[in-house]
């Protein structure tokens, strides 16, 4: 006769089998979203919970397939973010280490984050920083890039992205910015929503100042130099 295994060892059993049921969960998320619209992200669903106590506060995004945005929008976000988004796996390893290098000379703070990494922190997490949240993200972005394909990848950024406090994704951008559907943004349009990303609670894509204008305007020359939208395909 086999004795009944003892409360301990049933808690162990348990234990062991955490991981693979945390595994499964965070595939079910990441997955399926390939083909399915998320209707929120966390960011949003964070400011929304925010929102609450503000007098006036209204969170704005509606989901538009890529094809249904003007295609200067997306070479214009790879330009001021991630050039290397077409060929890397999720992990720019060469702007990595620039930043860090960058980092330890001081000054500036310098970020290396991908367009997947973001999409992974944005849909799925939080701001901030921390050994715990990066690690999060990094398992996000390695299931993101392994799912999704790159076109995806875009389709969602620029959809779940906030272009200004409480507005978030083409659609609402180029409706509160510029008074028309993201299907009609300029190149020089797109720059700007580009130019704000950094912080869109700051910069404003409608009436830009000297920074955004600078910006702006490099972003154009990049989108030039990578070679328009053809760069993406």
């Amino acid at each position: 006769m086999v004795p009944a295994p003892t409360k301990k060892k049933r808690w162990l059993r348990r234990l062991l089998w955490l991981p693979v049921w945390l595994a499964a969960l965070v595939l079910l998320q990441v997955a399926p979203l390939r083909w399915i619209d998320p209707p929120t992200s966390m960011f949003m669903l964070i400011r929304q919970a925010e929102g609450l106590g503000e007098e006036g506060f209204e969170l704005r995004q509606q989901w538009r397939d890529l094809d249904d945005i003007a295609a200067c929008l997306p070479i214009s976000v790879v330009a001021a973010e991630d050039q290397a988004f077409p060929t890397h796996r999720g992990f720019d390893l060469k702007a990595i280490e620039k930043a860090l290098e960058a980092n330890e000379r001081g000054g500036r703070i310098r970020g290396a984050s991908t367009l997947s990494q973001q999409v992974a922190k944005n849909l799925y997490l939080w701001g901030g920083g921390g050994y715990f949240r990066k690690g999060l993200e990094a398992g996000y972005t390695v299931l993101i890039e392994a799912f999704w394909p790159k076109r995806r990848i875009l389709e969602v950024y620029v959809n779940i992205a906030e272009f200004g406090d409480g507005i978030y994704g083409a659609e609402a951008a180029a409706q509160a910015f510029f008074g028309k559907p993201a299907s009609r943004l300029t190149g020089a349009e797109c720059a700007r929503l580009a130019a704000v990303l950094p912080n869109p609670k700051v910069y404003n894509a409608r009436n830009p100042g000297p920074y955004v204008q600078r910006r702006a305007a490099w972003i154009q020359r990049q989108v030039r130099q990578l070679g328009g939208p053809g760069y993406l395909e």
